[in-house]
């Protein structure tokens, strides 16, 4: 009879291979900044300030894979360096397809069907998991954040350049949904009503309170969400426009700001199941 190995025989089976660590990586990847520290799981609070590097230019797989073997090197030598068998979280601007990404958002297109999971695991040497940066923000988000304690629907929405969103229902991730790409009056959502639209067209508060009025009716519409959180950059001001919300969901500003998609990225890791190889 074939007998377990010592470290497959420790896996806790009902809730991953990763959580036999306490601390892990999360890194988030964006337009111009690469974000990253250590994570205590625990609370998901950072072992770091939110450290940052420039996103090269062009941001190939190569270019970005090179910045993340430096990030690992740099926070494997603080003093809450994860082990080195704890996976490494990576949040993407892009669909991810069982680790394979499906689009690319403010990265070179070269990423496009690469399966980025496999490719960053052989570039770093270490198991790499990977997370649309809206669903790792959800993630942190409900677990950590603005969300924590909630049960049923949850929907995150960030407002910024475009519209980012994660859906979130008792608990488990419903990945890949690009709600800002959802057609209202004529064009995408995040086209009307974007933190860059109402820049882009002067709005006052108000009216931008109206537009987004109207795109998250229209989502209360087709999911009946339990809560909403309101990220992004926009959300720091959120008293000036969340008040003249009028929706049957409760509505809150997102609590962890920049850090949201670095928790995220490191709590999808935690709670990732072991690669089938390993």
């Amino acid at each position: 009879m074939a007998r377990s190995s010592p470290r497959s025989a420790l896996r806790p089976a009902s809730t991953g291979w990763s959580t036999l660590h306490r601390h892990h990586i999360g890194v988030d990847v964006g337009g111009t900044r690469i974000k990253y520290s250590a994570v205590d799981m625990a609370d998901g609070s950072l072992t770091t300030p939110v450290l940052q590097r420039p996103t090269p230019g062009p941001a190939t797989p190569e270019a970005v894979a090179a910045q993340l073997e430096l990030v690992v090197a740099e926070l494997a030598g603080t003093a809450s360096a994860p082990d080195p068998e704890a996976s490494v979280g990576v949040a993407l601007p892009t669909i991810l397809r069982q680790g394979v990404a499906c689009s690319a958002a403010n990265i070179d297109d070269a990423w496009i069907g690469l399966d980025v999971r496999r490719f960053l695991t052989g570039a770093l040497g270490r198991t790499v998991q990977v997370i649309n940066d809206a669903d790792a923000a959800g993630l942190a988000e409900v677990r950590y954040g603005a969300g924590r304690g909630s049960a049923g629907t949850v929907l995150l929405i960030t407002l910024g350049t475009g519209i980012g969103s994660a859906l979130i229902v008792d608990g488990k991730l419903v990945p890949n949904l690009e709600l800002g790409h959802l057609e209202l009056r004529g064009v995408d959502a995040e086209v009307r009503a974007s933190a860059l639209a109402r820049e882009r067209e002067g709005l006052d508060w108000p009216v931008y309170a109206e537009r987004l009025q109207e795109y998250l009716a229209h989502l209360e519409f087709l999911f009946s969400p339990d809560l909403i959180i309101v990220g992004g950059a926009i959300s720091a001001q959120h008293e000036l426009f969340l008040p003249l919300l009028r929706l049957g969901a409760r509505v809150v500003p997102a609590e962890l700001r920049d850090a949201a998609g670095i928790i995220g990225a490191a709590r999808h890791a935690y709670l990732a199941l072991p690669p089938a190889e390993a």
